[in-house]
């Protein structure tokens, strides 16, 4: 199926349910707000090892960032629908890896490849969009995705305590497996009654491949598990006991017999004229993408992920590795840039960002996420300094309404593209949000009981939501139709960097200001007359510690005022309400 002229039947339903997994997939990257703790405790990690189960987060992320732009770009060659689907089924898979873990690194695999099948729904959507509607008529479809996908921050905690209310940690993750295959299975339905009858190939059952794909799926289930009733039974027992003095339960009678079936489930895969997956056909599209710049492109951004998503974020810029994450990252970029010039058949195609706004989709894109991850970290953290303590919970809940407005904003500045450049849109959205965290900046530490504070929220959150639709449509009018999988992916990468390294720059500015501030306080004794801390002192640290936060808004306020001096000046020349010159669509 070509990705130029993607034929669907009932685009509206096609979109509504690519915006439904789409809007699942970022509550998954939330969902562990709350069930985080039992996961730990799940693999045999305390509360007190909460560094080691960074992984968990980063594991999620990395799979979501470092191989998007190979999604995108195979969904270019091979087409929209079936990358959809591709990534439920990875999606779905992951989640059942992640409901069956046993173990940390189990755990972390199961996160990374829902990273993986979530990541590339976002993109692929943006990209269908462009391929269903004319430049002038995609501000709303655009606004509906941007507003689906944050929607998520919100539905995600929420659905994961309602789970949590009448079941565990892993029935969240049954769920994702169920609702991601009968996405995948209505996408598929509606992509295959797109196609004419007569050029639809004959359906085949692959028996033999779906019996194995089934019995091996089985026989992980049971290693993973380790049903007690079966463990414990003296009849069913003896194949999950490991042999000699071996404690992993691979290796095992049922752990070997897993092994040896995935291993027939991929020889048949390869070697079978029709298989239900075909392997051999995507191998061909994905080495056609350029797998070793996809590999060089992944090294660098798994680079910069680790370097920072596994720091904490109140006290320090990036993890103690990250140092040698960045070095790596470095070679990896410089090795990249060398293959995108030499390589006949380059990842990125040549020209793909030959327009200014394309360009500037990238950096505005950028410093929306360097803004925006100021919001989500450090507006919870503000609450939990100035007024609710150590309640994480409480402290999250001040963000609820900066999150309903997001979305709400991203529909109103889709629906004002189809009369107004983007670049106004944009550029006033993020006017808002420079507004709302300049105020931010000068909040006390009892402004969360002032109604000011929420209209603080409301305005910001709908300065978030008003840029979204505008990049996305600047991005998706100045590139052709025929790379729009790849572009897309990385303007969610270039999103996704700009959050880590802002959280990395706001941090460090942060962190000087606090140190300014609390450098002359005089030491406990000599503000209590004893050794033991008193409340006056507590209330020293205490305004040091807004005083820092005061800095981190402030800084937030120029990422978000320079990403729309960009989009205004940038997004010139973006044909997002008339003829599109690069992909000929006429209003």
């Amino acid at each position: 199926m070509s990705s130029q002229a993607t034929r669907v039947s009932g685009p509206r339903l096609l979109l509504g349910l690519a915006a439904v997994a789409v809007a699942f997939a970022a509550a998954d990257t939330y969902v562990v707000v709350l069930s985080l703790p039992d996961m730990m405790s799940s693999v045999g990690l305390s509360v007190e090892q909460l560094q080691r189960a960074a992984p968990i987060i980063s594991g999620f992320l990395l799979g979501y960032v470092a191989m998007l732009p190979l999604i995108g770009r195979i969904a270019d060659l091979r087409g929209r629908l079936p990358v959809l689907v591709a990534s439920l089924v990875v999606f779905g898979f992951g989640s059942l890896v992640t409901a069956a873990a046993y173990d940390l690194p189990s755990l972390v695999t199961g996160r990374f490849l829902q990273g993986v099948g979530g990541g590339g729904l976002v993109p692929v959507t943006l990209a269908l969009v462009a391929d269903i509607y004319p430049a002038e008529r995609r501000g709303v479809p655009l606004g509906v995705v941007g507003a689906v996908q944050e929607l998520g921050s919100v539905i995600g905690p929420l659905y994961g305590a309602v789970v949590l209310v009448v079941g565990t940690w892993r029935d969240i993750f049954w769920i994702n497996l169920a609702v991601g295959l009968v996405l995948a299975a209505g996408i598929s339905a509606l992509g295959r009654t797109a196609e004419p009858e007569a050029a639809r190939p004959p359906r085949r059952l692959d028996l033999i491949g779906l019996t194995l794909a089934g019995l091996w799926i089985a026989a992980l289930l049971l290693v993973m598990r380790q049903p007690a009733s079966l463990v414990t039974s003296v009849r069913w027992g003896g194949p999950f006991v490991p042999f000699g003095d071996a404690t992993s339960p691979w290796w095992s009678q049922i752990g070997l017999v897993t092994i040896g079936l995935g291993l027939l489930l991929a020889g048949w895969l390869l070697c079978a004229p029709r298989p239900f997956f075909a392997v051999r056909d995507w191998w061909a599209t994905a080495r056609q993408a350029d797998l070793l710049g996809a590999l060089l492109l992944a090294v660098l951004l798994g680079g910069v992920i680790l370097a920072f998503a596994t720091a904490d974020p109140q006290v320090q810029v990036f993890s103690p590795a990250g140092p040698y994450y960045l070095a790596v990252a470095v070679l990896a970029a410089l090795a990249f840039a060398v293959r995108q010039r030499r390589a006949a058949v380059a990842l990125i195609p040549r020209g793909s960002f030959a327009r200014r706004p394309a360009q500037g989709a990238l950096l505005v894109s950028f410093f929306v996420g360097a803004a925006l991850i100021a919001a989500l970290v450090d507006i919870p953290v503000f609450a939990r300094v100035s007024v609710y303590g150590d309640s994480q919970i409480k402290a999250a809940l001040v963000l609820v309404e900066l999150l309903v407005a997001l979305p709400i904003g991203a529909l109103v500045g889709g629906a004002l593209i189809r009369t107004v450049p983007v670049g106004p849109i944009a550029a006033f959205g993020m006017a808002l949000c420079a507004v709302g965290f300049w105020r931010m900046s000068a909040w006390d530490v009892n402004a969360l009981h002032h109604l000011s504070s929420s209209v603080v929220l409301v305005v910001t959150g709908l300065g978030f939501g008003f840029a979204l639709a505008p990049v996305n449509a600047a991005l998706l009018a100045t590139t052709d139709a025929a790379v729009h999988g790849v572009t897309s992916a990385l303007l969610v990468v270039s999103r996704m960097v700009g959050m880590l390294v802002g959280i990395s720059a706001l941090t460090t500015i942060g962190l000087r200001r606090y140190y300014a501030v609390s450098a002359d306080f005089p030491s406990p004794s000599a503000v209590c007359g004893g050794p033991s801390r008193c409340d006056k002192y507590t209330n020293l640290l205490q305004g040091a510690g807004v005083e820092q936060l005061h800095a981190i808004f402030i800084g937030a306020s120029g990422c978000a005022l320079l990403a729309g001096l960009l989009a205004l000046v940038l997004f010139r020349g973006a044909a997002t309400r008339g003829t599109s010159p690069l992909i000929g669509i006429t209003a």
